[in-house]
């Protein structure tokens, strides 16, 4: 079902605040910041589950005695092999699968099953793994990578206003890992003016297309706040306003008469070079109870479907523009290498100006991979289904349908001939048989159609599907 932002916000309250971004106040360490990592929906507390975040390899898993969810370095310092690898034992632990040494609490060495009973090696600082701090707001679970103790110091990239009347509003989310950085997915998402063309016949229509007006309202070092008073389809929809939270998160907010108030609300997550986690969230609060109905009653898998259509809308541009970016010199020659001559690319300026003001590199100096052929770029299984509780369940569910239908398909086909060929033929079972036998293989391959929708999409967009006539 979709979810409703309910979960409950740890506290925050500290005798001493920090910014996001680091002390230095001439640059924006992206380090010394909480990202979201998953939906806690979307984890599983019987397993680890593997993650990458600023190009260390993590493992994320719940800790039953402590009723957390625990966030590791995804390497056992024994050997160095994966713990996302292993599994959670019968105590409660997380046990290395090489050679069963198991860790809990802030990632200190519980057991070494090689060494005598009265044995102290697991003491050692040097048994211990390195753990990352964790909180879970607003249905994600949240980790810092930057030094454990700034943790507590440093606020949670949140949306304020959805801690304001929460019974009220309703939510879509999604993710998937995104085969570019987090920085172009945040260009994106802060241009809302791409969105008639990009997204023609998705979410978008090029009718609706207008000069837009941006303006900045505030800006520092923390992000920038911005203003579009005509606001989308030619000011139909009354004024938008966007936020954008240093380094990855941004949300634009509009109240209309129509929807009510409609938020779009990303966050980019940084995985590695050229790829990144996007979560995207759609809290409504809709002036009527209907389609607050309408939304609870859609399957989370089904509106997931929708939702990676429209981001392959623009996967594969924005795979490539990102490499031509870094040929002219990236982030600092942005305005030059790109012609901005209109004020709808106002907050594409003025983040590429943070980027440069602040010395914000995620990834220092490193280079984005190769190109991804066009199949790899359409990739939904491994960049969303597998990743996620309701896509995955959805599948498993149409593939038991799938073979059940082929079964009974089979099992009719071979029982026709001896209901014809009988001393005593019986024409209305046999034709119930031939009725059953061709439903029984229709649904087989409808189903088999359909469940491609989980592995893969389609890289022709529909803005560029002939119109029908």
């Amino acid at each position: 079902m979709t979810s409703l932002l309910t979960s409950p916000r740890q506290d925050q309250v500290v005798a001493e605040s920090l910014p996001a971004g680091g002390l230095d106040q001439n640059k924006f360490d992206c380090r010394a910041v909480w990202y979201p990592l998953a939906y806690e929906e979307d984890l599983d507390r019987r397993r680890p589950t593997r993650f990458t975040l600023l190009g260390e390899d993590l493992v994320i898993w719940w800790d039953e005695s402590a009723q957390q969810w625990r966030v590791y370095a995804d390497q056992c310092p024994h050997r160095l092999a994966p713990l996302s690898e292993g599994r959670i034992n019968e105590a409660g632990q997380l046990e290395c699968p090489y050679h069963g040494w198991t860790f809990a609490g802030s990632g200190q060495c519980q057991a070494i099953p090689q060494q005598y009973a009265d044995g102290r090696a697991h003491t050692s600082k040097r048994a211990c793994v390195r753990a990352l701090p964790t909180r879970v707001a607003q249905g994600l679970l949240f980790a810092f990578p930057g030094a454990v103790e700034l943790a507590e110091k440093v606020a949670l990239p949140l949306v304020d206003v959805l801690e304001e009347d929460q019974s009220e509003w309703v939510c879509l989310n999604t993710f998937r890992d995104l085969p570019y950085d987090a920085f172009t997915l945040m260009e994106n998402v802060l241009d809302s003016s791409h969105i008639p063309y990009t997204h023609h016949k998705t979410v978008g229509k090029r009718s609706n297309v207008s000069p837009v007006d941006l303006e900045i309202v505030h800006g520092d070092r923390q992000g920038f706040t911005g203003v579009w008073e005509e606001g989308p389809r030619k000011g139909t929809l009354g004024k938008q306003t966007t936020t954008f939270i240093a380094p990855g998160l941004m949300w634009h907010d509009l109240t209309s008469k129509q929807f009510g108030r409609t938020l779009t609300v990303v966050y980019a997550t940084p995985i590695r070079p050229g790829e990144c986690r996007l979560f995207a969230r759609f809290p409504f609060k809709f002036p009527s109870k209907l389609p607050r109905l309408a939304i609870g009653l859609t399957p989370r898998w089904y509106s997931h479907l929708g939702q990676n259509r429209v981001l392959e809308d623009d996967q594969i541009f924005l795979h490539f523009q990102e490499r031509f970016v870094q040929s002219k010199g990236g982030s600092p020659n942005y305005e030059k290498a790109c012609y901005l001559p209109t004020k709808a690319d106002l907050f594409v300026a003025e983040f590429h100006r943070w980027i440069e003001q602040y010395q914000v590199q995620p990834f220092g100096e490193s280079s984005l991979p190769d190109r991804q052929s066009v199949e790899q770029l359409m990739d939904r299984y491994h960049s969303h289904t597998k990743h996620c509780h309701s896509c995955r369940n959805a599948l498993a569910n149409i593939e038991k349908i799938q073979t059940g239908s082929l079964a009974i398909a089979i099992a009719c086909l071979v029982g026709l001939p001896m209901v014809c060929l009988s001393f005593t033929p019986n024409f209305a079972l046999g034709l119930g048989l031939t009725i059953l036998t061709g439903l029984g293989f229709s649904l087989w391959a409808g189903l088999g159609k359909f469940k491609q929708s989980f592995y893969r999409g389609n890289p022709i967009p529909p803005r560029n599907m002939p119109d029908k006539s």
